[in-house]
């Protein structure tokens, strides 16, 4: 009689086990951020950190002071701790100085982190000459409508052209093939912005980029 009343027992408290929900703690999310103060033509950089690794992605907004955002950015997590790298710098063009907020969003469990962008005399080559580069790279386009974009969208702190493109002396310009290396190394990485400007600063200063039919060819 005992050994049923104990059976009894033991069968009743698995029963109540199998029907009480499993309780799945949320896991811990933290911003790591490099720094928490950024200059233009600096790349943000950061890093996801979670107690355990969940089967989704996480959510990222990044906005300014007035609320203006970016648009959700999925991030696949599948280390307990993600880097996560901007792949364009800050520009004045695009960012306007002041605080800036990261907000991530994994499984339900959501943080923020700030940081400063502040005024610099720092200027980089916005990022659209990239695509202008790449085609003058492969041919598509002249060795003058390269001049031109430099002329009209880079400071002239960084590019400085001696004359005024327009429609009649853009094809004048030229440029020698071997300068095309200086660009394949600029798309790569391997130099940076002021190098690259430094370097067409002094080929136009010795006239190895000449701007005009008549100018003496390197």
């Amino acid at each position: 009689m005992r050994t049923k009343s104990t059976l009894l027992s033991l069968f009743v408290a698995l029963s109540i086990i199998s029907v009480i929900p499993s309780i799945h703690a949320e896991p811990s999310v933290e911003i790591i951020l490099e720094k928490t103060t950024y200059t233009y033509c600096e790349k943000l950089f950061y890093t996801i950190e979670v107690s355990e690794i969940i089967d989704e992605s996480a959510i990222i907004h990044i906005r300014d002071e007035s609320g203006k955002g970016s648009s959700a950015i999925p991030i696949l997590i599948t280390e307990l701790q993600t880097p996560v790298p901007s792949l364009i710098p800050f520009e004045k063009e695009i960012f306007p100085l002041g605080k800036y907020f990261i907000d991530v969003d994994y499984s339900g469990v959501q943080v923020t982190a700030e940081f400063n962008l502040i005024d610099s005399n720092s200027t980089c080559i916005p990022e659209l000459i990239k695509p202008i580069m790449a085609n003058w790279l492969s041919g598509n386009i002249s060795d003058g409508f390269l001049m031109d974009a430099f002329e009209k969208y880079v400071d002239k702190k960084i590019v400085s052209i001696p004359i005024e493109i327009n429609e009649k002396n853009v094809y004048d310009i030229t440029i020698p093939d071997w300068v095309k290396n200086v660009g394949y190394w600029w798309l790569g990485d391997a130099i940076s912005d002021e190098d690259l400007g430094n370097t067409l600063n002094y080929l136009i200063d010795k006239k190895i980029i000449s701007f005009s039919s008549d100018s003496s060819e390197i």
